[in-house]
């Protein structure tokens, strides 16, 4: 018989088998697993994304999570990030705790598959006993002797999988396994992004670092002036007095930079698996980034996402508890037996006229059939179906979510160009007031005031450039990520523990 919702069964083999055996055992040996199919939902998915003009058009998702991403931290061409990303991947110990999470997964699978094979065991010991005298067919009254039984003998057990549990079992092992994979791959994509991300931080501080160490050199070069002037009675003690804060100022602020980058280093560090004082990374201010997002990027870069593969499998270990719970409502048969030698005197235990078997269950029953449970099989099923709801779900909410992170990044990269070039405008403007503004003081048409507020809005005009800068990097990242890896199919060489 067939399931109607089974997605397999047992084929012509089940024949020749019923002409040999009992007709109950033909039946059950004809049975099948009760998994549902397994088909991946469907998504509702745009044509093309909303942020990248002319691009083909999407097919049907296929989790492809193992396709190749390369180096995709190379497109930088910075040599320095190069190779932490190198440290990172070898002593990470994030990455060396989900390595060992996807063993774990890997042992987990053996585990269940040993299932499909005879169960072997070997023992021996004494064991002490009386008889009753009804188990020998003597008189209420009568006396039985003690005896000690010495035993050696080997076991053996066999569950045949009849409505496929092992198989339900095995097949959700698998997809768990899979899983675990993904979830790897996902977090050393997090991993190689987040050390991107930290390094272009450190680098924009190291920008900052040198703005301010510049303009803290031009105020103290200024105060030092205001204060000849000042002795030589050519200026108000109020102009001194501006001096001297705007130069406290600058150098309150270069410190809080410094406390910045020493904050992103120790994590720089922590992602490389070091500590804080066994890294150091030489300052070095942030370079432009000059990457240009190629138009009509194609749907498969969106399959290789680690968390929709992570999500997919989720679900079909999910459709295959279905089955292990659906089976638990058929009988279970279960092959036992034993065979070795027992005798009352240890010297004979031995010896051929010593030999003994079983052949039978050891305990129990050869065939057990569930009756009556309180309905407990029947809450399996419905548990297992809605976990199955769950993680369908799920992989749908995860497959907009990439969606979404994807535009996110799109749209703020080409919006972010436009304001980088209208901040580069900002920036040559200010510096060209800042140049008229000392023309206009020394000329004394203006008071030095007027001088301070030119050079804080050059200070804050460049500061705002190199944050625009820097954001433009992580963001590149982001989008990276978002895609699953680059929007490049560069080979990829893999750890050699995935191998």
């Amino acid at each position: 018989m067939k399931h109607p919702h089974s997605r397999t069964g047992i084929g012509t083999g089940s024949k020749p088998v019923a002409r040999t055996l009992p007709p109950i055992f033909a039946l059950l040996l004809a049975a099948c697993s009760l998994t549902p199919t397994y088909e991946r939902p469907d998504v509702a998915l745009p044509e093309a994304f909303k942020e990248v003009p002319a691009g083909p058009g999407w097919k049907t998702a296929t989790p492809a999570d193992h396709a190749a991403r390369g180096e995709w931290w190379a497109v930088f061409g910075d040599p320095v990030l190069d190779s932490l990303q190198t440290q990172a991947a070898t002593a990470n110990q994030d990455l060396q705790a989900g390595l060992a999470r996807l063993q774990q997964a890997r042992a987990q699978l053996q585990g269940a598959r040993a299932e499909y094979f005879p169960q072997l065991g070997v023992g021996t010991g004494p064991t002490r006993q009386r008889p009753s005298p009804a188990s020998q067919g003597l008189a209420a009254d009568a006396q039985t002797t003690a005896f000690t039984l010495w035993r050696a003998q080997g076991t053996a057990s066999y569950e045949p999988d009849l409505f496929g549990r092992i198989g339900s079992n095995v097949d959700a092992a698998t997809a768990e396994q899979t899983q675990r994979e993904a979830l790897f791959h996902a977090l050393r994509l997090a991993i190689q992004a987040d050390v991107a991300q930290t390094y272009f931080s450190l680098r924009e501080l190291d920008a900052m670092a040198g703005l301010y160490a510049d303009t803290v050199r031009l105020r103290e070069q200024s105060t030092q002036l205001f204060q000849r002037r000042f002795d030589a009675g050519d200026i108000s003690e109020l102009e001194l007095a501006s001096a001297r804060t705007e130069l406290a100022s600058a150098r309150a602020d270069a410190l809080g930079v410094a406390r910045r980058r020493a904050v992103a280093e120790h994590s720089l560090a922590l992602l490389l698996g070091k500590t804080p004082a066994d890294f150091t990374l030489p300052p070095h201010p942030l370079d432009a980034i000059r990457l240009q997002v190629p138009a009509g990027l194609p749907s498969e870069l969106l399959e290789r996402r680690p968390d929709i593969a992570a999500a997919e499998r989720a679900m079909a270990a999910a459709n295959a508890r279905i089955g292990a719970a659906r089976a638990a409502f058929f009988p279970r048969l279960s092959l036992t037996g034993s065979f070795g030698f027992e005798a009352s005197d240890l010297g004979d235990l031995f010896k051929w006229s010593s030999r003994t078997f079983i052949a039978g269950p050891l305990a129990g029953t050869l065939l057990s059939m569930p009756l009556f449970d309180g309905g407990a099989r029947r809450a399996g099923v419905e548990l297992a179906q809605a976990a199955y709801a769950e993680q369908v779900a799920s992989y749908r909410q995860t497959v907009l979510k990439a969606f979404k992170e994807v535009e996110d990044n799109l749209a703020n990269l080409r919006l972010l160009e436009g304001q980088l070039q209208a901040q580069n405008q900002a920036v040559d403007s200010v510096r060209r007031s800042a140049v008229l503004s000392q023309a206009q003081y020394r000329e004394g048409f203006v008071s030095y005031l007027g001088v301070m507020d030119a050079d804080r809005s050059v200070l804050q005009q460049q500061r705002a450039a190199i944050q625009l800068e820097a954001e433009r990097a992580r963001l590149t990242v982001d989008l990276i990520r978002a895609l699953g890896g680059g929007w490049q199919a560069a080979p990829a060489p893999m750890l050699s523990a995935l191998d």
